[in-house]
């Protein structure tokens, strides 16, 4: 008891470290892309982080049920710490996107291990209100990252935004292996190793389909996807007869689990459309700047990590199934704004929807998490949390996908001659050389294209909320801890 605070400080440390990854990177790309050149290459540095991260999270919530959460989240750790080393001294493009992948197979680790950690230190009740901490990190990486990346890249060297994590990732490795403390009984255990190729070359074939969809050709595309359905289809029997699967498919017979995984993929698919087109919509219908558009991703953080507060309650009091329904309707709330919203609305109703649509990724996530965690034993915690993870990344990447796609075809189809122009639109410098009547047309085009974005995002949500239904009535964190 006494050694938790600690223990929760070096989750907390290694969380920011991941969370801070993503924004403080973006922020300073133009400038890397700068220095190193292959501005074509630009979309791996991103992609290629996350789809190792992706393939491997599944495989490090097992281990971490086999060999304890420790040894496996300090692995991790330490994998991450020396591909943010290399990418610091990268000499080139593709360098620096060999060292992201490593980047990649290291953060894996962190999240899932991490909050299989704290289901592992604290009470049912507890976890609900512990990830409201987890969820301050998030906003903390969300608000700082791109301004601290600014300011490093334009008064210090680019390498230190992944230099910077090195002290971080120190101090929560030391912290967790000096306080953590894990009962693990001696077992002769027998590691999948087939099981473990398979996943990750099935995943991993499914991601960069998904990811890099708009980018490959057709035939590149449906061989990859071809390839993923055989594959997965392979690990799927395996795992049927292996002594000690890597995936445990028997868990989905768990309604809670089931429920959780399936939604968490909806959610993902719906934080997407929101991260990557309402900034577009304020660029590029609103004719604002970069830094308003920024302005809607800071408030969908903000919403979610005061939902993540309010979410532990309303379950502790209430319900799971009340706490993920407010957070169902949050999210058809917040896509009926956007849906509604005009050229001429302004950044604060786009602010408003993503606020509302963040609040309800908050509710849904932390629900789901916590009560998926309180539905299995010491043994499965880690399995039960990476899958919901991994699945909600699947989610993300089929939004990215399935929305790009509605995108593309709305705007071309409603008579866009060429992606070239809708760049200019974007630019508030190019913007200047396009007469009115054309801006008039093409921000008309592009808030319709939008609109088909935002009307699939609405029927994905409709489904979050049929899901959080579906959740079973009375089942809550007081009830499993009474039960425990």
């Amino acid at each position: 008891m006494r050694r938790r605070p600690l223990v929760l400080a070096g989750i907390m440390l290694g969380m920011f470290m991941s969370a801070v990854e993503s924004t403080i990177v973006a922020s300073a790309m133009p400038t890397i892309v700068a220095a190193l050149g292959g501005f074509t290459l630009f979309s791996w540095v991103f992609a290629i982080y996350l789809l190792t991260q992706a393939i491997t999270i599944p495989i490090y919530g097992r281990l971490a049920d086999l060999y304890g959460r420790k040894r496996v989240f300090c692995a991790g750790a330490a994998l991450f710490l020396v591909g943010s080393a290399l990418c610091g001294i990268s000499w080139n493009m593709m360098a620096l996107i060999a060292f992201r992948a490593l980047q990649g197979l290291g953060a894996g680790a962190i999240i899932p291990v991490s909050t299989t950690i704290i289901a592992d230190i604290y009470t049912p009740a507890d976890r609900a209100r512990m990830q409201g901490y987890l969820g301050s990190v998030w906003g903390v990486a969300a608000i700082i990252g791109p301004a601290l990346g600014a300011f490093i890249v334009q008064h210090l060297s680019w390498s230190i935004i992944f230099w910077i994590n090195l002290p971080v990732g120190v101090l929560s490795i030391s912290l967790l292996a000096l306080c953590l403390r894990e009962n693990l009984v001696p077992h002769e255990h027998t590691i999948d190793y087939g099981g473990a190729a398979l996943l990750m070359a099935g995943s991993g074939a499914l991601m960069l389909a998904l990811t890099q969809a708009n980018e490959l050709s057709r035939p590149v595309l449906y061989g990859l996807l071809a390839g993923a359905a055989v594959i997965i289809g392979i690990f799927l029997r395996h795992e049927r007869v292996a002594a000690e699967p890597m995936l445990r498919l028997d868990l989905w017979r768990n309604r809670v689990i089931a429920v959780g995984n399936i939604a968490a993929t909806t959610i993902g698919a719906v934080m997407m459309g929101i991260t990557a087109f309402v900034p577009a919509y304020v660029q590029g219908a609103m004719g604002r700047s970069p830094l308003v558009a920024g302005f809607a991703l800071t408030v969908m953080s903000l919403g979610w990590t005061a939902a993540t507060t309010i979410a532990g309650h309303v379950m502790v009091r209430a319900s799971y199934r009340a706490a993920a329904v407010t957070g169902g309707l949050s999210l058809i709330a917040g896509n009926l704004v956007l849906i509604l919203m005009q050229p001429s609305s302004g950044p604060v109703w786009a602010g408003t929807g993503a606020f509302l649509i963040g609040m309800g990724m908050g509710f849904c996530n932390t629900t789901y998490l916590v009560s998926i965690q309180s539905s299995v034993r010491w043994q499965e915690r880690g399995t039960a949390t990476s899958s919901m993870l991994f699945m909600r990344m699947v989610g993300q990447s089929v939004g990215v996908a399935i929305f790009g796609a509605v995108f593309n075809y709305a705007l071309f189809g409603a008579g866009t001659e060429s992606g070239d122009v809708v760049n200019r639109l974007m630019e508030p410098t190019l913007r200047l050389g396009l007469d009115a009547a054309e801006i008039t047309r093409l921000t008309g085009e592009i808030a319709y294209a939008l609109h088909a974005v935002y009307l699939i995002s609405l029927a994905i949500s409709a489904v979050s909320l049929v899901l959080a239904v579906a959740l079973p009535a009375g089942h809550g964190p007081r009830a499993v801890q009474h039960a425990e």
